[in-house]
């Protein structure tokens, strides 16, 4: 699909979504190339799924619409193209899907058609079985409180089964699928789907169920093979007529290189009777892969870019050159980030990418924010680091402080003893008194009362403890009637000949 603009400038801009070039147009919606642009210079390539705007203003459709998101949110398998995000802007809605690089089955076939070449066959199968394998993971899902959805796709065809560069088959487009507890209900008898794809049972209006996705998968896989139309009428009552009763040939009828166990399979899954049927997605794909030795996903790639080099490389080029423009936001905020860090201030400010957007395409989303957050707060990782020497000064600070106050304390000299309560001094006395020898010694009572008398600061001197002393008997040439002296500040100082 040739694409429509070489510009590096999006569309539109929705929110923190740039909307670039139309990859395909479908009749409800179109997809369109895109970027994320996230925070921190963040950014990623998706598809942008944006519904018609016929289609936007009717809730029928919007609720539809709403459904696959919330629907494909729930399915998890590398077999079906993920939903990523859903955007509602001034009366316009976007589904974001992830990005694969790859071409539909149905592009694939016309592709070759205009070779006048055919599918390999064993590479037919491999993409069919992976598809079921995607089903079976949309039948399984569950919801959030571990309900099960029965999602049914109900529009399995070669346009919703893409073959990825990568060699990986995926089932995409869960728009018109109907799942227990869905917001959406068709309207009574309503059709939903392509009529050429459609089961006997979807065709009747009547309950559907997983093994009508078996049917449509099985057509998908006959047509592959076979690279003829399985049903094919001029009009819709012409076709309905021969999905309920035309006879439906083998494969092999058409193809003589379909083996007679790949044919058995194809059929099981054509009955009409869903109870003749393949029973779930997963049994089918597990039969295939018995019939056949499958392709690995390195020769599936090698395949697919054989057949799509064309589109596959102009497609990545216009990738590459929108990657490019869209960079850079990105070399912005970095840039503002390495100011922060390097302790500079921001005082400049910087324009936003794609400044050349008429102001009213422009949506108030989070590129701004992203741009204001990376300008005005480092990131949490950059605050801690800068923590961290902070942290070691402050305790370096704190461990000089204590140690020049205990150092100052050292050195200073005790002043004069608070002066000692009456009580103080009479205990005293006794104490001194009960410290004397008990042989009567001269002098002891006139010295007793001078030990209590003022000292020359005229402050008393408290007696010392008489439990803390023992006096040594009497020397000759010793006095040690009073076994100490007091220095100029009245403290004692014990005489080292009176002590044991």
């Amino acid at each position: 699909m040739a694409l429509a603009s070489s510009s590096g400038q999006p569309l539109q801009v929705i929110g923190r979504y740039a909307l670039f070039d139309a990859l395909a147009a479908g009749g409800m919606a179109t997809v369109h190339l895109g970027r994320l642009l996230g925070p921190v210079g963040f950014a990623r390539t998706v598809a942008i799924k944006r519904l018609h705007e016929q289609f936007a203003s009717d809730p029928e459709f919007v609720t539809a619409f709403l459904d696959e998101a919330r629907l494909a949110a729930r399915i998890r398998h590398p077999n079906v193209v993920p939903t990523l995000d859903v955007v509602a802007d001034a009366g316009q809605l976007f589904l974001v899907m992830e990005y694969v690089q790859g071409e539909s089955v149905s592009r694939l076939l016309k592709l070759l058609a205009k070779r006048d070449a055919v599918m390999p066959l064993r590479i037919a199968v491999a993409t069919v079985a992976g598809a079921l394998q995607g089903l079976h993971a949309a039948h399984e899902a569950r919801s959030e409180k571990g309900e099960p959805l029965c999602i049914v796709h109900r529009d399995v065809s070669p346009q919703n089964i893409l073959l990825g560069s990568d060699g990986v088959p995926r089932v995409l487009d869960f728009g018109v699928a109907k799942a227990v507890g869905r917001l959406h209900t068709t309207h009574s008898g309503g059709l939903k789907g392509k009529l050429a794809y459609m089961s006997p049972e979807q065709v009747r209006a009547t309950d559907v169920d997983r093994r009508s996705d078996v049917f449509a998968a099985s057509i998908v896989l006959w047509e592959m093979l076979t690279h003829t139309r399985l049903f094919a009428a001029d009009n819709e009552a012409a076709m309905l007529d021969w999905v309920l009763t035309k006879p439906i040939p083998p494969p092999s009828s058409v193809a003589p290189d379909v083996l007679s166990d790949l044919d058995a399979v194809v059929m099981k899954g054509l009955e009409r009777d869903p109870e003749r049927r393949w029973q779930t997605a997963r049994e089918m794909a597990l039969a295939l892969e018995e019939c056949i030795p499958l392709p690995s996903a390195a020769q599936i790639s090698a395949w697919v870019e054989s057949v799509a080099s064309v589109t596959l490389h102009e497609r990545a080029e216009r990738v590459a050159e929108v990657e490019s423009a869209t960079s850079d936001a990105g070399d912005r905020k970095s840039a503002v980030l390495a100011e922060l860090r390097a302790g500079e201030p921001v005082t400049r400010a910087d324009t936003p990418a794609f400044a050349s957007i008429p102001a009213g395409d422009v949506q108030t989303g989070s590129r701004s924010a992203a741009l204001s957050l990376a300008t005005s707060t480092p990131p949490r990782a950059e605050q801690s680091r800068l923590l961290v020497p902070l942290l070691g000064a402050v305790l370096a600070l704190l461990v000089v402080t204590l140690g020049t106050v205990l150092w100052m304390l050292g050195r200073t000299e005790p002043g004069p003893p608070a002066a000692p309560s009456a009580a103080a001094v009479g205990k005293a006395r006794e104490v001194e008194s009960a410290a004397r020898p008990a042989s009567p010694v001269p002098g002891v009572a006139s010295t007793a009362v001078a030990s209590a008398a003022p000292s020359a600061s005229g402050v008393p001197v408290p007696a010392p403890r008489a439990t803390t002393t023992r006096v040594k008997p009497v020397k000759a040439g010793v006095d040690c009637t009073v076994p100490f002296v007091r220095d100029e500040l009245g403290r004692k100082i014990w005489k080292k000949e009176c002590l044991e």
